[in-house]
């Protein structure tokens, strides 16, 4: 083994009794050398996280070596993997929600000595960071009140703070906007030139092409192949990832605007700190029309959508769903009437880890006939809808009964929520970050489906920090900055440049106008 390799892993096989064959790794190869970037490159299911998991400790392998600066180690918990340089930032987020990020950074320090980390020191070493890097977070805030954009921060910050040799991202840039993305990669930069080795798990092949310095490429749990980034070719990696290519237009018709089903006058909401989080927006959304919002994560998009889907109490201002007034209706009102949400935090909010995935899929109609009559649940109806789902959104799952959601990979449970809110052909869709974690094919299945729903009369409200699906798929934009609306817009007359300028304060503000 060279020098400058810090792990290795050899022949890894990882199996799990029971669970469907596309999980299994199949003798692997992969090493991360100091002073380099290694993409692991692949679809959702394709084992790029299990392998992930292997190195840092949180699952055991079922055959193979791993070979840390040339010894054989077997690591039996993620505490192993950090004794031995190895930290993870994991997809989904890990932080406990109700302390602070400053208690959520001690917590992880103190797993490895609960004696030498009081509060004062945890808060020095990670303030000393945060001005290294870059990294903008409020210490003292909760991480409940924080944007999904922001915890992705503390999670980076939280392993930072561990000195690792080894720094293993699981799809770190899921939820970043562009500019969040380019720090990162200025962050992962400077921790290369400082000898560390990088592993950089995505399914986007651009991101490998500006980060990577190699490249391994895993498709249903098996290894393509492993290039220098340098040699090979946006193609030939997605040839290699996915086989052959989908070819899906997003062509459409322009056509005067349907009748209004979404109109939000004069909203004003409260954050959790009881700080003005959304001030005065007003918008609407017509039938067959996509409206996007983008904005830089923690500007209010949270808080919009939960008072339009029922979870979180206007202060003032109304909400009206075809004409009727929803304000502060609740969840169920709005369920009944139609209203279809993709949630932000697809875990915590979009589903029921402990429930199967047939139960999960028909959360939102099981009271209703055919599923259900007198109290009583038709399992056959039920599973009867299930099977369409997940053949339709490509679910992979063992078994729709014996099966909780929580074992799911990040990018299924995405597929499932969004078979169950779209199979009916919903009046509207409020969708936050709808193709979060999804591969190429499940994102440009997505993507097809919410045209195809567009041409047929359903509105879309579509939230989300990718510039490039905003302008994909939206008819109008609207851009949020500090719980403002400042910006409207036709999509065929906006750039990319007038709308990022928006959203980082620089535009011109209060413009609602449309340009």
């Amino acid at each position: 083994m060279s020098d400058d390799v810090l792990v290795e892993c050899k022949g890894v096989v990882k199996s799990f009794p029971g669970v469907w064959e596309h999980l299994i790794l199949d003798r692997i190869d992969f090493d991360v050398r100091a002073r380099e970037v290694h993409g692991l490159l692949g679809e959702n299911g394709a084992g790029k996280t299990v392998l992930a998991n292997i190195m840092s400790g949180f699952y055991t392998l079922t055959s193979g070596q791993i070979i840390v600066r040339g010894e054989n180690v077997r690591f039996r918990s993620p505490a192993d993997a950090i004794r031995h340089g190895i930290c993870m930032v994991h997809q989904e987020f890990t932080l406990a929600p109700a302390l602070t990020v400053l208690e959520n950074l001690a917590i992880t320090l103190r797993k490895t000595n609960p004696l030498r980390y009081p509060l004062k020191a945890v808060e020095k070493k990670a303030r000393s960071l945060t001005e290294r890097y870059g990294i903008k977070v409020d210490l003292h805030r909760p991480v409940e009140q924080l944007s999904m954009g922001e915890r992705q921060r503390v999670e980076i910050l939280k392993t930072l703070l561990m000195e690792p040799n080894v720094l293993i991202l699981d799809e770190p840039t899921s939820v970043l906007t562009r500019e969040e993305v380019e720090e990162l990669f200025k962050l992962i930069h400077a921790m290369k030139e400082a000898g560390k080795g990088i592993v950089f798990i995505t399914h986007r092949i651009e991101e490998i092409m500006a980060v990577a310095d190699r490249v391994t490429v895993l498709r249903l749990g098996k290894k393509m192949g492993t290039f220098q980034v340098s040699e090979t070719s946006r193609e030939q990696l997605l040839k290699l990832m996915i086989g052959e290519l989908p070819v899906i237009s997003y062509e459409r018709e322009r056509k005067a605007a349907g009748r209004v089903v979404l109109k939000v006058e004069e909203l004003v909401v409260e954050g959790d700190d009881g700080r003005i989080a959304v001030n005065g927006v007003s918008f609407t959304v017509c039938e067959g029309e996509i409206v996007g919002i983008a904005g830089i994560s923690g500007n209010g998009q949270s808080e919009l959508v939960e008072a339009i889907t029922g979870t979180r109490r206007v202060k003032s201002g109304r909400v009206f769903f075809e004409g009727e007034d929803v304000t502060n209706r609740g969840v169920r009102k709005i369920v009944d009437l139609g209203i279809r949400h993709i949630p932000e935090d697809r875990r915590s909010t979009g589903v029921v880890e402990q429930m199967n995935t047939a139960e999960n899929i028909v959360l939102r109609v099981y009271r209703e006939k055919p599923f259900s009559s007198f109290g009583l649940i038709n399992k056959k109806q039920v599973e009867s809808l299930a099977r369409e789902v997940v053949e339709k959104l490509n679910v992979l799952t063992p078994d729709l009964w014996s099966t909780e959601v929580r074992i799911l990979s990040g990018g299924n449970i995405q597929r499932l929520i969004l078979g169950r809110e779209l199979w009916r052909m919903p009046r509207l869709v409020v969708a936050f970050h709808p193709t979060y974690g999804l591969d190429y094919k499940a994102l440009k299945q997505t993507h097809n489906l919410f045209m195809e729903m567009r041409a047929k009369g359903t509105a879309f409200l579509l939230i989300s920090e990718d510039i490039e699906e905003i302008f994909l798929l939206s008819d109008r934009i609207l851009v949020m900055s500090e719980g403002r609306v400042v910006g409207e817009m036709d999509r065929e007359k906006a750039t990319v440049e007038a709308v990022g300028l928006l959203m980082t304060g620089m535009g011109a503000s209060g413009d609602h106008s449309r340009t």
